[in-house]
């Protein structure tokens, strides 16, 4: 199988290493905008060649747009565009709302399979790529009713090779539950961090004193805003939605923790300790 990967960071270039792995690829092409990432990524094996889009896109079988969320919708159309008879397009992005929209008239919109790995790191570029990344990872698969069952069946024998498991919604729920699960999640980290280096003023006592909790909590505050802000933005009403309910529970804690409220605040973390049941 000839693969097209548009894209060659974190999420592009983690799936051609396991492509590679599992040896799913005759050919693996790539294309970068920036000369030194397309270096970096043909010196580190995530391509055999580095193409432009055009032609990366006309000699695939499978094209895999890895880019920025904001960039995707109309790249889609330009893939679908040029791709060749029975050649597959897919996406990894995290938001599909969008995307699924502008696509959804396209005369070859079947060729297409919106999926989103639940997979990722606060790094970012080809560097970042990883080995087993996505093994044991869920890999949403959006709209696969609107797609053809031929092309759907080509993903998911590649993702259950590489051992995800695979679920399946439609996009305005895919787009609200991750901003449920992930998205407030990056939030929460840049804005801990962004507090902690508006009062902490001395660099060495955040770096001292800065224990494991702080540390887990605050990693994502290292993701790439190129990544970050075209997701935000692009799920706006859904990220709205759920961080006025995260204002909230941290306005009732902070209530709380005012009226000296032990049995509140116990209360309230018990509860917490119940997402133990969930993840483990």
């Amino acid at each position: 199988m000839q693969v097209f990967i548009a894209g060659l960071g974190l999420i592009g270039g983690s799936f051609a290493l396991a492509l590679r792995d599992h040896e799913l690829a005759d050919e693996i092409t790539g294309s970068e905008l920036n000369e030194e990432r397309a270096a970096e990524a043909r010196s580190l094996g995530l391509c055999d060649r580095i193409v432009d889009f055009d032609e990366g896109v006309r000699t695939a079988d499978l094209i895999v747009l890895a880019t920025p969320v904001n960039t995707l919708p109309l790249m889609a159309v330009k893939a679908l565009n040029l791709c060749r008879e029975g050649a597959v397009v897919m996406d990894m992005g995290s938001t599909k709302g969008e995307l699924c929209e502008v696509i959804a008239m396209h005369r070859r919109r079947g060729r297409f399979v919106a999926a989103h790995p639940m997979w990722g790191t606060e790094y970012s570029g080809p560097k970042a790529a990883v080995h087993g990344a996505f093994t044991g990872r869920n890999v949403v698969l959006c709209d696969t009713e609107q797609s053809d069952s031929d092309a759907v069946a080509i993903v998911e024998r590649i993702f259950r090779t590489l051992d995800t498991p695979l679920l399946y919604m439609n996009a305005e729920e895919h787009d609200l539950h991750t901003a449920y699960v992930s998205h407030i999640s990056h939030i929460t980290s840049f804005a801990l961090a962004n507090t902690v280096l508006e009062k902490e003023r001395e660099e060495r006592h955040i770096f001292d004193l800065a224990g494991g909790g702080f540390e887990s909590t605050v990693r994502l505050a290292k993701s790439a805003p190129s990544t970050w802000v075209p997701i935000l933005l692009g799920n706006k009403y859904n990220v709205l939605d759920v961080l006025r309910e995260h204002i909230h529970q941290l306005q009732l804690l902070r209530r709380m923790i005012e009226r000296d409220d032990a049995e509140g605040l116990r209360e309230s973390i018990q509860r917490a300790n119940s997402i133990q049941r969930i993840i483990h």
